[in-house]
């Protein structure tokens, strides 16, 4: 199985290159493991920072949010022949070499992959673990099967099925509304717990809106619940 990595980028120009540098030492000289980031419309430089640590990089014009970066990375990935994609975090949020071993993970090929992270022991701020906890208890309603982790960033997503399932939304809500098109399809889905790193919040950077953005998913599943075909 080729499994290849999606970096969306946004304003990330500090981090990114460490990100893709510790991602290729663990990938090692010879893999076969396209790494593609996305640069969302970045002003700070990400890009330049992207290609200097070796990377393949698609830059989107202006910012058109975190979903449609990952369509973009996932269809550059289909194109370039890979079978999944893993999405890593440009933050450094996603250790990379969490991100290698969930590209190596003893699941097939075709399930949906899904890191889950143990928030409170990783230090997150207190109202991330609140908005969290809300997103996986409405999702888990929703699906009708709970699931531990509903939002953490570092999955891997078959390909090109994930392409085919038809998400729509642009922004953060575009992860929920696969898993959702996803259990619906009667996918195969798989958890894995992860590590991830909080540092100090005054050193974080961060674009998830801890009020706004689960809002903005909790609309973008209630519009996939009606309008999301189920298979029989």
């Amino acid at each position: 199985m080729k499994v290849g990595f999606v970096v969306p980028a946004y304003q990330a120009a500090k981090s990114v290159g460490s990100v893709l540098r510790e991602l290729s030492g663990e990938l090692g000289p010879n893999a076969d493991s396209p790494v593609i980031v996305v640069d969302d419309g970045s002003s700070d430089g990400t890009s330049d920072r992207a290609r200097d640590a070796g990377a393949q990089v698609i830059r989107h014009a202006r910012n058109l949010g975190k979903g449609n970066a990952l369509r973009t990375g996932f269809a550059a990935l289909h194109a370039a022949g890979a079978d999944a994609a893993v999405c890593v975090d440009a933050d450094g949020q996603h250790p990379p070499a969490e991100a290698v071993r969930l590209a190596r993970y003893a699941a097939p090929r075709d399930a949906l992959v899904l890191g889950t992270r143990d928030l409170a022991a990783a230090g997150a701020p207190p109202k991330n673990i609140w908005s969290n906890n809300f997103s996986n208890r409405f999702l888990s309603f929703a699906l009708g099967r709970t699931l531990r982790d509903t939002q953490c960033g570092l999955r891997r997503y078959p390909l090109p099925e994930t392409l085919e399932l038809g998400g729509r939304a642009s922004g953060y809500g575009y992860e929920a509304e696969l898993i959702l098109r996803a259990v619906r399809e009667g996918w195969d889905v798989i958890e894995v717990p992860v590590r991830v790193i909080y540092p100090p919040e005054s050193e974080r950077v961060t674009h998830f809106h801890s009020v706004r953005d689960p809002a903005r998913i909790v609309y973008r599943v209630l519009y996939t619940l009606a309008t999301a075909p189920r298979r029989r």
